[in-house]
């Protein structure tokens, strides 16, 4: 399926390890002119290394997306060096666990600071020049944004709590953000993966193991064997489904809650 992503400039925010790198390989096989964004020089350099290795190039940026300024700063980087930006990947942030007796003011607002701003400010960045770009006749066609957030919104969990109103309120922002751009012609759809395959589950798996005294297969086997599908997703999966909400393939859908838990949880 062609899905038109050639040539296009695509800023991938949390672009360097995980579901954000899986992104980051599927455009930029695709053709797309492929920026990353990670505030971890180490992550940014190893990424590099992978994707060259694969014959990929793409420009990195490392920044901390938590201030405006510095997503602003960003977004004109990537704008200088490699193009206006014609679509956003938000895979940024990730949200502390907390028990709930332990949540307090400081909690709930380091979560939001961790999840919730780094998404917003370099998706309201990106806009306004979108907006600015369609309005002076400049953009080759309108925009697209992905915001891949997570299943932590769409139902509460006792140690998940504060990510969760951030998850939830991410949501409300894609929909209600994508209401108003339409009629740019501006998309902006989400994606809610459930358990994944990544750096950060690994991880987990491994402090369960220790926990429960079993092997790092058996937990994984255990976590597994509570998916519908029988198995946890792959970032690769991930990345198939964010490529066709940026494409031309997708040009009707905006607006939309993508979930990707394998049925996980069962609800609309």
């Amino acid at each position: 399926m062609e899905l038109g992503l050639g040539s296009k400039v695509v800023l991938v925010t949390g672009g360097s390890k995980g579901i954000g790198l899986a992104c980051a390989r599927a455009f930029a096989k695709e053709g797309a002119k492929v920026a990353i964004v990670s505030r971890d020089p180490a992550n940014l350099a190893r990424a590099r290394e992978q994707l060259a290795s694969e014959g990929l190039h793409i420009h990195l940026t490392r920044a901390d997306l938590h201030e405006p300024h510095s997503a602003a700063d960003v977004v004109e980087e990537v704008t200088t060096a490699v193009g206006p930006i014609d679509i956003l990947i938000n895979s940024a942030g990730a949200a502390r666990r907390y028990d709930p007796e332990s949540l307090d003011a400081d909690a709930f607002k380091a979560t939001m600071e961790a999840k919730y701003f780094p998404y917003i400010y370099p998706q309201q960045e990106v806009l306004r020049r979108m907006v600015e770009r369609i309005k002076a006749g400049a953009a080759r066609e309108p925009g697209a944004i992905v915001n891949i957030i997570g299943m932590g919104g769409k139902y509460a969990s006792d140690i998940h709590i504060a990510g969760g109103a951030a998850n939830a309120a991410l949501m409300l922002a894609t929909v209600g953000l994508a209401h108003y751009h339409a009629r740019y012609g501006i998309r902006i759809n989400a994606i809610n993966p459930g358990a994944t395959l990544t750096e950060r589950l690994q991880e987990a798996l491994q402090l369960e193991a220790e926990h429960e005294s079993v092997s790092a297969e058996e937990a994984l086997a255990r976590g597994e064997a509570r998916v519908p599908l029988g198995r946890y997703a792959k970032p690769e999966e991930i990345a198939d489904v964010a490529l066709f909400l940026a494409s031309r393939r997708a040009s009707y859908v905006t607006g939309a809650i993508v979930p990707m838990d394998g049925c996980t949880t069962p609800i609309i």
